[in-house]
């Protein structure tokens, strides 16, 4: 979907109805902006349901201050155009209240931004803007003076978040990494200590193989590729549902019975992928004019190592991921599914799947279906995509489940023996 063939009222519908559904702003919270081309300020307007807005409940204001539609525009219209003012290089400004980042607004810090490698990318700085009465244009300027430094997000003391962008997709992708990592923080303080990358660490990341790839065209899709695609992009659009994926971060593949296998695309929105999205990779090349995920070496290296292997899903579960950035180790001996799924769920260090792919692919094993990679992703793996998909839902709920007990007592997990009766029962092999 290229947002750019959308007209502004639609584009603040559409992201605003995102941002109410995931629950990260209220009936009246937030507000949301475009600058078009001649200078018009598409803005939502103040006093209308936020889970209800229609294109005609849109304002526009004019350059010389005049305004047109149904209602008044939002009464935070003077830090927008602030914002605007102060940087002409952005189209979009994005504000909202979700409970995460207003936990580091009324302590006024930045969250970490070195939990996970994709946050520092998406947002290399985020600043604090000084406090201010809602509204008004002594605001308006606090949040210029932190835009006309050079910064696109600025955490507004005791009030919530402020993002620019060059566009509306781009501003609600750092809205959204930011609130991510802002969540994961709080979970992970309650399970261990933190262990954030180290400088610069997320650099690593940023392999660009999956751009070199050679290209093949195929000229027929069987039934079980269409299949595949089908499948995969019902659980993807579920999975960003349920936030076991972010808008562009989170892949899945399957494979096929040829030896090829499909996988997501390269930072393309999960939200709105569609079938012919999806990139086929056989034999070391992919599908033409397509752009795999940058965890395409990976999830081949897998595929190689492993036959039985027919899916292979790569999340970032918020509360398995509290796991992943701390200390903790997370122990699936809960209740009997999770062990039965699950099994031993080992932790490998961050820079693993970067510079020693073949050690992850080598780790995986029937008895040992999935993985957890230190401040990346949880990484889990099955005979079919429904199998794998069921084991990421069961890793993030045994997660949740273990971080709730905190508050509850000490957790008594099922005892060795008890693991040797269900290994007997559901007939698990070590």
């Amino acid at each position: 979907m290229n947002i750019q063939y959308i007209h502004p009222a639609d584009q603040l519908v559409m992201f605003m109805q995102r941002i109410y559904d995931k629950g990260l702003t209220t009936t009246s919270g937030g507000n949301l902006s475009i600058m078009d081309n001649e200078g018009n300020i598409w803005i939502t307007p103040a006093g209308v349901d936020k889970g209800t807005l229609t294109r005609g409940d849109i304002v526009c204001v004019k350059p010389d201050g005049t305004v047109m539609g149904q209602h008044k525009p939002s009464s935070e219209l003077p830090f927008h155009a602030s914002v605007y003012k102060m940087r002409p290089d952005l189209r979009a400004v994005l504000h909202a209240h979700p409970p995460a980042l207003v936990a580091f607004s009324i302590v006024r810090r930045c969250p970490n931004l070195d939990l996970i490698p994709s946050v520092r990318k998406v947002c290399p700085d985020v600043q604090i803007a000084i406090y201010d009465v809602p509204g008004s244009d002594a605001l308006g300027e606090k949040v210029g003076a932190v835009f006309a430094n050079g910064c696109d997000i600025a955490i507004l003391e005791n009030h919530g978040v402020c993002i620019g962008a060059a566009d509306m997709f781009t501003a609600f992708q750092r809205f959204e990494t930011l609130n991510y990592t802002a969540t994961l923080e709080g979970l992970a303080k309650k399970v261990g200590n933190i262990h954030p990358l180290p400088v610069d660490g997320y650099r690593i990341s940023q392999t660009r193989s999956h751009t070199k790839m050679d290209d093949f065209i195929p000229h027929s899709h069987t039934s079980e590729e269409l299949a595949a695609r089908r499948d995969m992009i019902t659980l993807i659009k579920r999975s960003y549902k349920m936030g076991l994926f972010t808008a562009t971060h989170g892949t899945y593949s399957v494979r096929l019975a040829d030896g090829s296998f499909l996988i997501t695309p390269y930072n393309c929105d999960r939200a709105y992928l569609e079938e012919d999205d999806l990139v086929r990779v056989k034999s070391d090349m992919k599908e033409q004019g397509k752009i795999p995920s940058r965890a395409v070496m990976f999830h081949e290296k897998i595929y190689r190592k492993h036959p039985e292997i027919k899916a292979i899903l790569q999340a970032h579960p918020l509360h398995a991921m509290a796991f992943a950035v701390t200390d903790a180790k997370f122990d699936p001996r809960t209740i009997p599914e999770s062990y039965i799924l699950l099994r031993d769920v080992k932790k490998l260090p961050y820079e693993t799947v970067y510079v020693d792919p073949d050690t992850v692919a080598e780790a995986l094993s029937p008895s040992r279906p999935a993985l957890m990679l230190e401040n990346s992703s949880v990484v889990v793996t099955g005979e079919s995509l429904l199998q794998a998909f069921d084991r990421l839902e069961v890793m993030e709920s045994t997660a949740h489940s273990i971080i709730l007990s905190k508050e509850i007592g000490d957790i008594i997990h099922i005892t060795d023996a008890e693991v040797e009766d269900l290994k007997v029962a559901f007939h698990l092999t070590d």
